[in-house]
């Protein structure tokens, strides 16, 4: 039911976030750190959701390519 739902959101989120922390380390961009904040202006939230949106898809459009690279040069 939604209890469920709600703990399964809750545990992806985390999941998420620890996983952006880990591929973030280096980068001295605190994005991760921003997706726990909590919103105290609605703007403010849109903005920290963009960029931890953008920053997300380059890591996995940067990961993606290092796959295909590899493909490559295994053939």
């Amino acid at each position: 039911g939604a209890k469920f739902v709600h703990v399964v959101y809750h545990f992806a989120r985390y999941v998420m976030i620890e996983d952006m922390k880990k591929l973030s380390v280096g980068t001295g961009v605190p994005f991760a750190e921003a997706v726990e904040w909590r919103p105290e202006d609605m703007h403010i939230a849109k903005a920290r959701h963009r960029v931890a949106h953008n920053k997300l898809l380059q890591v996995l459009q940067r990961e993606d390519f290092i796959i295909q690279e590899y493909g490559k040069k295994t053939q």
